[in-house]
């Protein structure tokens, strides 16, 4: 099986380029940051914080997390709950970044994106796909962003599905969570030493695309 990681910050585009890319290819595409982003909800509905002074081992033995293609389109489901427009809030996108820091939630998640991988050829998006969970992936890249140009892109998005945020509160977001990923213990955001490193600030959604395909087809021909 053929399998692409594409590792890099929140907002830098790289779900969507993912998607875009698996698509042409006729891959699966895995959002592996949604998988953390259900886990956190269902912290953010147990009420705790970022901090997490809680049992994080109890709390994930009541998660059922489970992917479904529907229509070519990745669905999660947070105990058979489709969750998959419930878990793009930034405060989702903070408790994500919060629970992926933890050991335990890294190994509930785990085995099920090499079971993925295992099974079909897939181009999985992340923090830490081709460092940590797809470390022999086929091809790996890192893509980036400038802040202002994510917070840009993350607040046109939030406003068109009808939400009520702040630019300045998503720009400070996108800045913290870079942080506490890149500074987290355990599986830190960071390029692998042989990812490519794509920057699409500047790009369109299309131009993105289209080069990331060109270096694609370029390596698996």
């Amino acid at each position: 099986m053929i399998s692409i990681a594409l590792d890099g910050p929140a907002g830098a585009g790289k779900s969507t380029i993912a998607k875009g890319a698996a698509k042409e290819l006729g891959f699966i595409y895995v959002d592996t940051g949604a998988l953390y982003r259900t886990v956190g909800l269902k912290f953010l509905r147990e009420g705790y914080t970022t901090e997490l002074n809680c049992d994080i081992e109890a709390v994930l033995k009541t998660i059922e997390v489970d992917i479904k293609f529907i229509d070519g389109t990745q669905h999660v489901f947070l105990n058979g709950e489709d969750v998959s427009d419930l878990i793009r809030t930034p405060e989702a996108s903070m408790m994500a970044s919060a629970v992926s820091a933890k050991p335990p939630v890294r190994a509930f998640l785990l085995e099920m994106q090499r079971k993925l991988a295992r099974e079909n050829n897939v181009l999985m998006d992340g923090r830490d796909i081709a460092t940590v969970v797809l470390p022999n992936a086929t091809l790996k890249f890192f893509v980036t962003a400038s802040v202002e140009e994510r917070a840009n892109r993350r607040y046109k998005e939030l406003i068109e599905k009808g939400m009520d945020v702040n630019y300045d509160d998503i720009y400070n977001d996108i800045e913290t969570r870079d942080y506490n990923d890149s500074h987290r213990e355990i599986a830190p955001l960071k390029p692998a030493e042989d990812s490519i490193i794509f920057d699409t600030t500047g790009n369109t959604l299309q131009e993105s695309i289209d080069a990331i395909m060109t270096i694609i087809n370029e390596r698996l021909n």
